[in-house]
C-alpha cells in the first residue's frame, strides 16, 4: 500500500509540473502561433478562429465547427502528454488525437509545434 500511495503522489507531482509547463507552452509559444497560423489561413482565403477557452487552443474553420485542431493536456495514462485532437469533415473524415513532438510541455518547441500544424492542417486546405 505504501508503494500505491507513493506512486499516487508521484503522479500526482508530475502531473502539476506538467500543467504549469503546459500553461506556459500555451502563453509563450502555441497561442501566438496558433494566431500567426489563422492569420496566415485568412490571407490565403481560409478562414479559421482561434479560440483559447482555459487550458487549450483551438483553430476551428468558420465554414464548420467540425473542422477544428485543438491542443489540449492529456493527463490520463502513463505521463501527461500535450495532444491535438484532429477533426475534418471534407473529403476524408478525420477525428483523431495525435500527441505533439515528444508530448513533453516543457521540451516542444515553436519549430515542433509548427511542423506539427502544417502536417495537421493539410485536409483542410487541399479542399
Amino acid at each position: 500500500m505504501e508503494r500505491a500511495r507513493r506512486n499516487a503522489a508521484e503522479r500526482r507531482a508530475a502531473t502539476d509540473r506538467a500543467g504549469a509547463d503546459f500553461t506556459t507552452f500555451l502563453s509563450g509559444t502555441a497561442v501566438p502561433l496558433v494566431r500567426q497560423i489563422a492569420n496566415v489561413l485568412k490571407a490565403e482565403s481560409y478562414s479559421f478562429t482561434v479560440f483559447t477557452p482555459p487550458g487549450n487552443v483551438r483553430l476551428m474553420s468558420d465554414k464548420s465547427a467540425e473542422d477544428f485542431i485543438e491542443i489540449t493536456l492529456n493527463t490520463e495514462g502513463d505521463a501527461p502528454r500535450v495532444v491535438a485532437h484532429v477533426s475534418s469533415h471534407g473529403r476524408r473524415v478525420i477525428d483523431e488525437e495525435r500527441v505533439v513532438g515528444s508530448g513533453d510541455p516543457a521540451t516542444i518547441s515553436e519549430e515542433e509545434l509548427l511542423a506539427f500544424l502544417l502536417k495537421a492542417l493539410e485536409p483542410f486546405v487541399e479542399r
